[in-house]
């Protein structure tokens, strides 16, 4: 199925209140392995919060996400699965990200230090891509999000 055909269903759902253009479609992680890992997390309802680090953003030129934005989410195959609508952004140093933003991202067993681990293993895969390296102050950006459609 394609986004705009995607979109146009989640739309007659959600109300014709939401813009007629689909929203920007993305997919979670780097690989389409992680991409369906999350978004099952996603639509099960156990994630409700991502992140990623702001060099990304600033290196594909990016905007930051706000809250009201809305987003299209790619299972691993790019087919259009879930509409989330975010509802909280900040930037913060990843070596300061409460616990409880590390469970609400929903992932392991959903502590800090599992939280830790996996983003550092993430960022030590990405971030040579855009000339950077990790370390444990890198910036990033924490969003929360609400599952949209389907409900």
């Amino acid at each position: 199925m394609t986004v705009a055909k995607f979109w146009q269903q989640a739309r007659a759902v959600l109300g014709a209140a939401y813009p007629e253009e689909p929203p920007q479609a993305w997919s979670f992680g780097d690989s389409p392995e992680l991409a369906n890992e999350l978004l099952d997390l996603v639509l099960s309802g156990r994630k409700t919060a991502t992140c990623d680090a702001l060099w990304r953003f600033e290196a594909e030129s990016e905007p930051l996400p706000a809250p009201g934005d809305l987003s299209i989410i790619l299972d691993g195959s790019g087919i259009p699965r879930c509409v989330l609508e975010t509802t909280d952004v900040r930037i913060s140093p990843m070596n300061e990200v409460d616990e409880q933003f590390a469970f609400d991202e929903g992932e392991d067993d959903r502590t800090w230090n599992s939280w830790f681990a996996a983003h550092e293993n993430y960022f030590h895969r990405v971030l040579p891509g855009i000339g950077r390296e990790f370390s444990p102050a890198i910036p990033l950006v924490l969003e929360r999000f609400r599952l949209m459609y389907p409900r």
